[in-house]
């Protein structure tokens, strides 16, 4: 059985995870962001959060589950990042947008072969 440590898309969620805490910070006195901050910030804790708790679980239909959650995580993460480009470089939030598009392919090839078995 794979470690946990091993898993791409946890490797991805933790390393997202530092970018979103970064951005987060320089957007720290921007008036009216405060909500968003916190939001970006639990929205991408909760990625690597519930691949954890999944991987925890002992049957496959459940750690699916926790994955299913995991990806939803993702997508809102992605998503705000589009709407926090009034105070983001174009360019970081493209990237961090990307790496969410890879995080959300890993999860999603994992969940169908979970599913199979």
């Amino acid at each position: 059985m794979m470690k946990l440590e091993d898993f791409g898309a946890l490797i991805k969620a933790n390393t997202h995870f530092d970018d979103v805490a970064t951005d987060m910070q320089k957007l720290h006195d921007q008036i009216g962001c405060r909500r968003l901050i916190d939001q970006q910030i639990a929205s991408a804790d909760s990625i690597a959060a519930n691949i954890e708790e999944g991987f925890g679980r002992s049957r496959s239909k459940e750690y699916a589950q926790f994955l299913v959650y995991s990806r939803g995580s993702v997508q809102e993460t992605r998503g705000r990042y589009g709407r926090m480009k009034h105070w983001l470089p174009k360019k970081d939030s493209l990237a961090r947008q990307a790496l969410c598009d890879e995080i959300i392919k890993i999860l999603s090839a994992t969940i169908k072969t979970l599913r199979v078995k």
